[in-house]
């Protein structure tokens, strides 16, 4: 059967060879049997830049560049820095935030999905800032060094201010998901970031819509495969 594969949320990093495994086996077992491959951001835990000679993003590229199928790149906000270099090692084409597909007579829209929270003000306020390309390539000037202290940091501070937030504030906002497929004129979209992953039905335009969130792979892996057929959302082991 003729199919589209969408994954995000993988959060790849050495402290997590379980979660390596699990999606180097996906890209081997069943990625390469579909039309195509997207990665809807956070294929990283964090990105300090194409440079940094982690063996682990090397193993990745290396991985990605033998499927001989498309594979397309959305930024997350954790792999925001992911460039042109490592897109290219991995074979991958980088996308814009929000990209619209015509799969198998289907409209969808496709981003990694945090501008859609916008409840939470402050993470938008943030992500405005560190978007700025005068600041990223400052920062990507830094030595290699300097660039982990400050991810490191970066990451802690994060990982505070979310503890303190509720739920719902930075789930995404009814209002910008209809605005974002309205704006595409799309029925379906498909997004990750809120590790939440689920089947939303609503309207659009007056008319049905359907928000497909993908899963983080924490443990298990979350995938969405689209076809002529059906538009599924599907959660597998590693």
């Amino acid at each position: 059967m003729s199919h589209t594969l969408f994954i995000a949320d993988i959060h790849l990093c050495v402290e997590e060879p379980a979660i390596t495994a699990g999606f180097l086996h996906f890209l081997r077992r069943e990625a390469q049997h579909a039309d195509a491959l997207y990665i809807l951001g956070d294929l990283f835990e964090a990105w300090i830049g194409d440079d940094d000679p982690n063996p682990l993003h090397a193993e990745v590229a290396q991985a990605l560049s033998q499927l001989n199928i498309p594979c397309f790149f959305i930024h997350g906000n954790r792999d925001f820095l992911v460039g042109k270099r490592f897109a290219h090692a991995a074979g991958m084409t980088l996308l814009p935030e929000e990209q619209l597909l015509d799969l198998y007579g289907k409209r969808v829209l496709i981003m990694h999905g945090d501008t859609l929270c916008t409840d939470d003000v402050g993470y938008l306020r943030f992500r405005a800032k560190v978007h700025q390309p005068w600041l990223q390539k400052m920062f990507l000037a830094l030595p290699l060094f300097i660039r982990q202290r400050i991810a490191v940091k970066m990451r802690a501070g994060s990982k505070e201010a979310n503890s303190s937030k509720d739920m719902a504030i930075m789930d995404v906002n009814q209002q910008a998901v209809v605005a974002a497929m309205h704006r595409h004129h799309a029925p379906i979209l498909i997004h990750g970031h809120t590790h939440r992953p689920a089947v939303h039905q609503l309207m659009v335009d007056g008319h049905p819509a359907e928000r497909i969130v993908l899963g983080a792979w924490h443990e298990q892996g979350s995938m969405i495969r689209v076809s002529a057929e059906e538009t599924a959302l599907i959660s597998f082991p590693f």
